[in-house]
């Protein structure tokens, strides 16, 4: 008997220690994969429309959730407002419950006070940056006073009218955000927001450490790699608003546990080809792709580079510079969506565009008021 119960005893002993092995397995491992997947699709439509905010370049993307909760990310450049509360007018939109804004380029930024002032906004979320000005281009304040003498009264600082104009269009997107009384969030990566009806949305970008000018040495542009990425999930279906995302970002998220497989792609960077890099296109593989750019753009975007790795994985594309406004209806449900376009395209939506002007931190790239149109033709000396 006594023989009996020792060996019972190491029997649950072995059994306590697999049971605790398993405990912190599934705690480790499978709690954070069950935290991740998303709740089950309503079954109600999700609608995602990528707006023409051309014909410079520019975002501008409105979500509408299956239970009617409304985000748009971006507003598209100065004076564009106009398109964005129009297109919310169109779908019957009183207020938004969330505006992302990206990053603190005009083109994604620059109407954004437009639609502060335009429509009602519950909360504001951006990345917590700051123009990436030139110190060339910063506030110049007056020489000290000479020590023998009395000093004077504080300088007050002296702003160049080149300085106020080229962060004027962050200066007014702050201000309205304050005039708004909007709840406002700096992005946090992995962070989750439930949209209603079993969509939701997940930070992907910005993550710390931020990027840095010294990690843009080989192309891509500092703002862009720190802007606000999203990934929105409903059901089957997934799609990635990588907003400017560089090279240099995907290569981040490459090297972390996440899920980068995504239905619809909407490309990072207008399609510059410091970004949509190969690696990350065949973890990615979407089956579709929209670029959001405009034909007056300088840049070569999109790149022909880009789109040939998006054809190499079976992309559908899309693009608003030839398609115009680019919308997205699913139900959540397997191979269940369908994507419509405002116009039909006038040439071949695989042919990229020739760069005239390099959009990279080591060329100098700025952005501010550099998206306007192409210098006018020359005239000839008879006048045509």
């Amino acid at each position: 008997m006594a023989r009996s119960i020792k060996g019972c005893g190491c029997a649950i002993a072995v059994l306590v220690v697999v049971l605790i092995a398993a405990g912190y397995a599934g705690w480790r491992y499978v709690l954070p994969w069950w935290r991740a997947q998303p709740p089950p699709a309503s079954g109600a439509e999700l609608k995602v429309f990528v707006l023409d905010v051309g014909p410079v370049n520019g975002d501008s993307i409105l979500i509408i959730s299956p239970t009617g909760k409304t985000i748009l990310i971006d507003a598209g450049d100065t004076g564009k407002g106009k398109v964005v509360l129009e297109a919310l007018k169109r779908n019957n939109i009183q207020q938004l419950d969330y505006f992302f804004v990206t990053h603190p380029h005009p083109d994604h930024m620059g109407a954004a006070d437009e639609v502060l002032k335009g429509i009602k906004v519950l909360n504001i979320v951006d990345n917590g940056e700051a123009p990436d000005v030139p110190e060339s281009l910063l506030p110049q304040t007056k020489p000290a006073a000479n020590a023998n003498r009395r000093a004077p009264r504080p300088a007050r600082p002296r702003t160049s009218a080149r300085t106020t104009s080229v962060i004027k269009f962050y200066e007014d997107y702050k201000a309205e955000v304050t005039a708004s009384g909007a709840q406002y969030e700096k992005a946090q990566f992995s962070k989750q927001y439930e949209i209603g009806g079993g969509a939701r949305l997940t930070v992907l970008n910005p993550g710390e450490p931020l990027f840095t000018r010294d990690q843009m040495k080989t192309g891509g542009n500092l703002p862009n790699a720190n802007s606000i990425v999203v990934r929105l999930d409903y059901g089957d279906f997934s799609m990635m608003l990588a907003g400017d995302a560089e090279e240099q970002t995907e290569h981040r998220w490459l090297t972390k546990d996440l899920n980068l497989r995504t239905t619809v792609l909407k490309v990072g960077h207008h399609g510059s080809k410091y970004a949509t890099s190969q690696d990350f296109v065949s973890r990615a593989t979407p089956r579709v792709a929209v670029v959001s750019c405009g034909e007056w753009n300088r840049y070569g975007h999109p790149s022909q580079v880009v789109l040939d790795r998006l054809k190499s994985v079976g992309a559908t594309l899309y693009r608003t510079d030839t398609q115009g406004e680019i919308s997205i209806v699913t139900r959540g449900r397997e191979n269940d969506f369908k994507v419509t376009t405002s116009k039909e395209a006038t040439g071949d939506v695989w042919a990229g565009r020739m760069a005239q002007k390099d959009d990279s931190t080591r060329s100098g790239f700025i952005a501010y008021g550099d998206f306007g149109p192409p210098p006018k033709p020359k005239k000839t000396p008879t006048g045509k």
